[in-house]
């Protein structure tokens, strides 16, 4: 008989019911005159009499086990209908804000609208690279002074394995792959170990470019630089470029635009000097085209890249760079309009 308690005490427990009929069955089941607990007060009598003190508690006990869980799952019930019961079905629906793009992303894809109206395709590459398409390819001999112009991350040595310091190791993989003209821009995200302020951060975002044809000269570089910082920042837009080394071009230059931050005046963004550097550019090293196989006597060609946060910068007032990272809604719903 305690074996037929103990059982009807694990089926009680494990009852969940969702309406009020099943409750009222399950009480039916159990406490009514017929019900299984009755059943054991009746059986109850043929008990030895040296057992009835252990079996009569089992049994009170599975009676009052009984009532209780009736009353919880009569207390759940009234519970779920008085719910339903404050629910307004007629009300419309809890309105839902649609989410924005991130002023990188607006600030990319304009940029590359530009890019795509003179003629250049979109090519991608891997963010995880190795030495010979960030570095070697690239006119950066080994032990170089060079090299240490961009502080890496390594992920292994001997071979080296890198998170790629600029999108530069694309145009590698373009040149080796494409034959002349090549007309690319590259977008994706870089790495570098920088210590991170509002003008600088450990992962940024770049977009450069690649031209090789024949014939190509310095002013189609200046000329497309030119046409690109009017698209995007405005017809009165002004551009300079200084002379600058770069490993993987020669010669070099470094660009500025006009810094319309300030208007020209002088901010802590462009450190009061009214320009604000935004790219480096350049014609294509005779040794990069030859490392990729590409004939350079025949061909020429002009390369340039830039940072997107540093543009967004520019084109939005931004003057702190973290902003992009830190995913605060207030900053980001500001470019809803952009979209």
């Amino acid at each position: 008989m305690l074996d037929r308690i103990k059982e009807l005490q694990k089926e009680i427990e494990e009852l969940a019911v969702q309406t009020a009929e099943e409750l009222e069955d399950m009480r039916i089941k159990y406490l009514s005159k017929k019900g299984e607990v009755s059943k054991l007060f009746e059986d109850f009598r043929n008990v030895s009499a040296d057992q009835k003190k252990e079996i009569g508690a089992a049994v009170n006990t599975l009676k009052n086990f009984a009532l209780e869980k009736i009353r919880i799952l009569k207390e759940g019930l009234e519970e779920q209908g008085a719910e339903v019961k404050k629910m307004d079905l007629t009300l419309p629906g809890d309105p839902m804000r649609a989410g924005t793009r991130h002023p990188i992303s607006i600030v990319k894809n304009e940029m590359l609208e530009i890019f795509k109206r003179l003629g250049f395709v979109v090519s991608e590459g891997p963010e995880i690279e190795d030495d010979w398409h960030v570095f070697s390819a690239l006119n950066f001999p080994e032990e170089h002074p060079a090299r240490d112009m961009q502080d890496t991350f390594f992920i292994q040595r001997n071979p080296d394995i890198l998170l790629r310091t600029h999108t530069s190791s694309v145009q590698v993989h373009d040149m080796e792959t494409m034959k002349p003209p090549i007309r690319t821009v590259t977008p994706g995200r870089v790495f570098r170990n920088e210590a991170i302020s509002y003008r600088a951060h450990c992962m940024f975002h770049q977009i450069e470019g690649l031209y090789i044809d024949e014939n190509v000269s310095f002013a189609d570089l200046k000329q497309t630089l030119l046409y690109f910082a009017k698209e995007l920042f405005g017809e009165k837009t002004e551009i300079r470029m200084r002379p600058s080394y770069f490993p993987f071009t020669e010669p070099s230059a470094e660009v500025d635009v006009s810094c319309s931050i300030c208007g020209g005046k002088g901010c802590n963004v462009c450190k009061y000097s009214g320009w604000l550097e935004i790219l480096g550019c350049g014609m294509v090293d005779p040794n990069v085209l030859e490392a990729s196989g590409i004939d350079s006597k025949k061909y020429t060609g002009f390369a340039f890249g830039m940072g997107i946060e540093r543009t967004a910068m520019l084109k939005y007032g931004i003057n702190d760079l973290r902003l992009y990272f830190e995913n605060d809604v207030r900053f980001l719903n500001q470019f809803e309009a952009a979209n």
